[in-house]
């Protein structure tokens, strides 16, 4: 029996069965490149679901990480704390003014925007919040409801009320939706677990124009895209259009676990003491990653990185679905990139696996690839070998 073999036996035993795990249990890793518990070698194009966005155990995470837990790993939010003060004040440098308020997933970061947004619109009576169809923003009940995909929602009925769904991308359907309930407007700037779905920056502009006119919260949820993958620090950024409040998680802790909720103007202040809190959220371990990941993007020219790679990638990905007729279309926004393939993917995703190729598949037909942004043409070049190869097999 190998070690992975007793792994997997001691989770049949012990561990709840609630993801679709393939066989693979990853000992370390470094950059691109992880290696299981039996000592087997791939490289990583979606790494921890794109929260070692910096790569695997970036050596500046690494030594903040290991410098911070000698000295206090954890404080009461009812103190103060260095770490988290320089963080704030480091995502507010890299965004826009306003105040964060810190949690410990993207889930719980997206749950403090939605009640931010109906603590603003409770002395009007507004509360609904309106989301896009193939949408996803968590796995809390409040969130799974927000999500406009069914699937994730069987179940476990009845739902909060409150939240109301619209086609991702088409502005008339958001204007239909505004009634004298509605509060807040939430949405991906790029739809990252929908498929990589990415709007027209027309559209962008239309919902910041069309949530001042009618007083609304525009929430972007940037848990996937934020974090220097849009080829900026935060895809907002690359619309050139400013949210009300931001969402933010997976690569901003370079691997561990954090949220955040960024809002300006009027919405900073509408959560008082007593409306919202998290016990473990912006702790000083996790904070000193979060600034480490800051400075390292700056500091190796990542955002740079990141244009540079995803146009390599994408232009390597093009020659692939020049010579098969499989491949549809190719969506990217720098290093969050989208192959829609006529035929299931989770085929391909599985040969790849076998191959030493870790992605991933959405929505059926998609294979989802989201490099660290301290990716190299090397490490591309090598995986679309591999799926040079693996498509050759369809």
């Amino acid at each position: 029996m190998t070690k992975t073999e007793k792994i997997v036996r001691m989770y049949d035993k012990y561990v709840m069965n609630t993801y679709k795990r393939v066989p693979l249990c990853l000992d370390r890793a470094k950059g691109s490149i992880v290696w299981d518990i039996d000592g087997n070698k791939y490289l990583d194009l979606f790494p921890g679901w794109a929260v070692s966005g910096t790569g695997h155990c970036h050596p500046a995470v690494v030594k903040a990480v290991q410098s911070q837990a000698k000295k206090l790993m954890h404080v009461s939010n009812n103190y103060y704390s260095e770490a988290q003060a320089l963080l704030a004040k480091t995502i507010i440098e890299n965004s826009f003014d306003g105040k964060v308020f810190f949690g410990n997933s993207g889930a719980e970061a997206n749950e403090a925007a939605v009640k931010l947004a109906r603590r603003y619109g409770h002395p009007t009576g507004r509360y609904e919040v309106i989301t896009m169809t193939k949408s996803f923003h968590g796995r809390t009940l409040a969130m799974i409801t927000a999500t406009g995909q069914d699937k994730v929602k069987l179940g476990f009925e009845p739902l909060p009320a409150g939240f109301v769904h619209v086609p991702f991308g088409d502005i008339e359907a958001v204007r239909e939706a505004v009634n004298e309930k509605t509060i807040a407007v939430m949405l991906e700037p790029v739809q990252c677990e929908g498929g990589i779905n990415i709007p027209r920056p027309e559209y962008m502009k239309a919902l910041r124009q069309l949530c001042d006119e009618k007083d609304l919260v525009l929430i972007f949820d940037e848990v996937q895209t934020g974090m220097g993958r849009s080829g900026r620090m935060f895809a907002f950024q690359v619309f050139g259009v400013v949210p009300d409040v931001m969402t933010l998680a997976k690569a901003l802790g370079g691997g561990l676990p954090i949220g955040a909720a960024v809002a300006r103007g009027k919405f900073q202040d509408v959560l008082t003491p007593g409306t919202h809190a998290s016990t473990f959220g912006g702790s000083p371990i996790v904070c000193a990653a979060a600034l480490a990941v800051f400075d390292s993007i700056k500091k190796e020219r990542l955002l740079a990185n990141a244009n540079r790679m995803g146009a390599y990638l994408r232009k390597r990905l093009e020659s692939l679905k020049a010579k098969y007729k499989l491949i549809k279309e190719i969506r990217n926004m720098a290093l969050i990139v989208g192959v829609e393939l006529s035929i299931k993917g989770e085929d391909v995703y599985k040969e790849c696996l076998k191959e030493g190729l870790l992605i991933n598949c959405t929505q059926d037909t998609v294979l989802r690839i989201m490099p660290p942004i301290t990716v190299t043409k090397e490490e591309i070049d090598k995986a679309v070998s591999i799926l040079d190869k693996v498509l050759g097999k369809f």
